[in-house]
């Protein structure tokens, strides 16, 4: 029999506790009184009493374990969290005393801050690699210290507070004076966000993959929702387009690549909203909830569920495709640790690249040659060169302490690697033996973009920021991120669009939306 209170003896405390363990518990995942853990027999008895349930007494009990394990591990969370602060106010009041202070109470360099971005990065990263498997099985499984695969709903994600829990303590620094206007928001996925690309033919429409299992097609100018594709079961990791023709690329949970064509109508432009914000708001967007969006999601939109060609190689999760120059062949990267190889007419596979010692993180093709570069868990990335069709070389680069999220190629003879370790190196293809500049940061960096023209960097980090940076590794802006603006979740990718005269940048996160930014080109030059 637990004791509460820290009461073991008395006839009145004897009687009290028949009474509490009459007490239904729900079967919700609750805090407790004490981190000290009751009898695991008797902490089922208590939580299954009362209960009315079909499932099985074992299955039950299975669940119960389950779902307390997950509760210590959120309880050791919060209680880090609240001796960091402890140690934050303690610091703040030594520096007082001695007639120095810390600009808004924000140690942002030391022990402290390591601690914290550490923690919350390890967090961060089993959350997120793990969703992005199919979630089309509603008994959720669990992964990392308590064994298993993991599945986790966005109750869950909810649960934890978002990966930016402990991280939203310490406010950033003062930002660029550039402005940044929202172009529009892009609201109609039922879960996170993980991918986005702008078509490269007419007309221009932007792409979203999310782990509701769908991809949407977007106007970009009034951010209605186009058309949907539902060919997949599991979450959806990526979306690319063809260059030249109407044809997407979808990566999926579900172990499978497809490629299926659509065909939208744009509706008439509308005027964009009058809403411009400088690039330094420093104002928290914690306290916004979860279901407080702008706009309705898609109401009835054209459906597309059959794919033009599957591709079914991979023995594990599909987490990235992209187009070789010419569109003619595919390259898909699996959690399987391999990279595939595809002909697009045939469905055929081509070539298994393999050689990376952990699951693959995401892959890209230069935009003019035929050249790939595949990133992994393993902290390296690799260069496959196809140029000579008898000889496929393969170049490995070991820059990064941590999982490299995400290689690109620029226009140029560059490549961009961003990792959890929170750095972005920029590589010359010439050269690849050091890095050209190296871009330290606060936070894991997601799926970066490099824009076409202005070689400007666009980092997406777990705690919700996005910063913009130039090749030679100079930061130029931040985004806006306040209760009016921003995304209130990770930032998972960015993407640029440069047509017509304008720069706009295009952001995806866990909050469930996209949004659209007009980049204002030469303010941001001018203020590097």
């Amino acid at each position: 029999m637990p004791v509460e209170g820290g009461s073991s003896s008395g006839s009145a405390s004897a009687a009290r506790h028949p009474k509490q363990k009459r007490k239904a518990h729900s079967l919700s995942i609750r805090r407790t009184n004490s981190i000290e853990e009751r009898p695991l027999g008797i902490q089922r008895g208590d939580m299954l009493e009362g209960q009315d349930s079909k499932l099985p007494l074992s299955l039950r009990n299975n669940l119960l374990d389950l779902f307390g394990q997950i509760e210590r591990e959120f309880e050791n969370l919060y209680i880090e969290n609240l001796e960091l602060r402890r140690e934050i106010d303690s610091l703040n009041e030594r520096l007082t005393g001695d007639g120095q202070t810390v600009e808004g109470g924000d140690p942002t360099k030391g022990a402290l801050k390591t601690k914290a971005s550490h923690s919350t990065s390890q967090l961060s990263q089993k959350l997120k690699t793990t969703y992005k498997a199919s979630t089309s099985k509603r008994l959720y499984t669990f992964h990392g210290r308590i064994g298993g695969p993991r599945n986790f709903s966005v109750a869950t994600w909810e649960l934890w507070g978002g990966d930016s829990w402990i991280v939203s303590s310490f406010k950033a620094t003062a930002g660029s004076r550039a402005l940044c206007q929202l172009l529009k928001e892009y609201v109609g996925h039922r879960d996170g966000i993980w991918d986005l690309s702008i078509t490269r033919t007419q007309p221009v429409v932007l792409g979203t993959a999310s782990a509701d299992h769908s991809a949407l097609l977007w106007s970009i100018e009034t951010g209605k929702c186009l058309l949907r594709y539902a060919g997949h079961a599991g979450s959806v990791n990526s979306i690319k387009f063809h260059p030249t023709e109407q044809m997407a690329l979808t990566a999926s949970g579900d172990q499978t690549a497809h490629i299926w064509r659509y065909m939208v109508q744009l509706p008439a432009p509308q005027p964009p909203p009058d809403v411009s914000a400088p690039c330094d708001d420093d104002q928290d967007s914690s306290d916004r909830e979860e279901g407080e969006v702008d706009g309705e999601g898609p109401c009835e939109v054209p459906t597309v569920r059959l794919a033009t060609a599957t591709l079914k190689s991979h023995q594990g999760v599909v987490i990235a495709a992209d187009w070789l120059v010419g569109g003619r062949q595919v390259v898909t990267a699996s959690w399987d640790r391999a990279a595939n190889l595809y002909e697009v007419e045939t469905s055929e596979l081509v070539h298994t690249l393999t050689g990376h010692d952990q699951e693959l993180t995401h892959c890209c093709t230069h935009p003019s040659q035929r050249l790939v570069v595949t990133s992994s868990r393993d902290t390296t990335f690799r260069l496959w060169d196809f140029r000579d069709p008898s000889i496929h070389s393969v170049n490995v680069f070991q820059g990064h302490t941590d999982t490299v999220t995400s290689a690109v190629f620029t226009v140029g003879d560059n490549v961009v690697s961003g990792s959890d370790d929170r750095t972005v190196k920029v590589w010359d293809l010439k050269n690849m033996r050091s890095p050209i500049a190296t871009i330290r940061t606060d936070s894991a960096v997601n799926r970066i973009s490099v824009s076409a023209n202005q070689r400007i960097i666009a980092l997406p980090h777990d705690n919700r920021q996005v910063r913009l940076f130039d090749m030679s590794g100079a930061r130029l802006a931040r985004l806006p991120r306040s209760n009016r603006m921003g995304h209130r979740r990770m930032v998972c990718c960015t993407a640029w669009n440069e047509e017509n005269q304008s720069c706009n940048l295009f952001t995806c996160g866990f909050d469930r939306q996209a949004i659209g930014w007009n980049i204002n080109i030469p303010a941001l030059l001018q203020e590097k």
